[in-house]
């Protein structure tokens, strides 16, 4: 990698994206903030954030689930920040439902998010490192849910198990030119995601708002909820030269939850 080092971290506007995007910055990296047009004053203040700790950075609209768009981003962190090392495909949503009621739409939007972004992002990231001669680093968020699938959360287990799948694969295609793919997969972040959880398990189970989040994070070996600077962490050694040699994984964060 070059002295000056660029990532791109998808959903950065936000929650474990922002801790991603400061975490890469104090090490380092110049960032390209990446997000949905909605989240450009959120993104806009990350952006500050990162300047004040003496790095580039800018704003870069995406849709996630639009390969055209995600293309765009890479070219444009390319010419607006001189480089491109690492891209962190971090954007996603949850559903919760149970799986008798998960339609058709359900599906078709959770997929286009959190899987076809992070095929688009490999593709798109892995055309720009091979034409440029770089040997980048391509980081995706999986979840405890890619490795054990959760009750009510049947089509997001669904899908970060097909991020784990897909990271496999690209690894070993990729690995000929240098490139890593790997993943991470939190467990119970307290952020918008997770409250959003808690709200609708509490339709469901008919439990007062706050229990299921309380008795998630109860099972917590570590015995706390988890940050976005935990998830960061993960981030920072996957994008680092500590992990040269580390490719296909997915890394479990999550406090003690699952053992794999």
């Amino acid at each position: 990698m070059s002295d000056t080092r660029v990532a791109l971290v998808t959903g950065s506007g936000q929650g474990i994206g922002r801790g991603i995007a400061l975490k890469l910055a104090s090490d380092g990296f110049d960032i390209a903030v990446a997000d949905l047009p909605f989240q450009e004053e959120k993104a806009a203040g990350v952006v500050k954030e990162i300047e004040a700790l003496g790095r580039k950075a800018f704003f870069t609209p995406v849709d996630v689930s639009d390969k055209t768009q995600i293309e765009a981003a890479v070219a444009a962190t390319v010419d607006t920040l001189g480089g491109f090392d690492v891209i962190v495909n971090n954007a996603g949503i949850a559903q919760i439902k149970p799986f008798l009621d998960i339609t058709e739409e359900d599906l078709d939007k959770i997929f286009k998010i959190n899987v076809n972004s992070v095929v688009f992002g490999t593709q798109a990231a892995a055309k720009s490192f091979i034409e440029r001669g770089v040997k980048g680093r391509i980081i995706s968020a999986a979840s405890i849910a890619s490795i054990k699938g959760f009750p009510i959360l049947g089509a997001y287990s669904a899908s970060k198990f097909a991020v784990r799948g897909f990271t496999q694969v690209a690894a070993q295609e990729l690995a000929p030119k240098g490139i890593t793919v790997n993943a991470y997969a939190p467990g119970i972040v307290g952020t918008g995601m997770w409250d959003l959880i808690d709200k609708e398990l509490s339709k469901i189970n008919g439990k007062p708002v706050g229990q299921n989040l309380k008795e998630n994070v109860d099972s917590i070996a570590l015995g706390r909820i988890e940050t976005p600077d935990d998830v960061a962490g993960v981030v920072s050694f996957f994008a680092s030269e500590n992990a040269d040699y580390v490719t296909g994984q997915v890394l479990l964060v999550d406090g003690g939850m699952l053992y794999n």
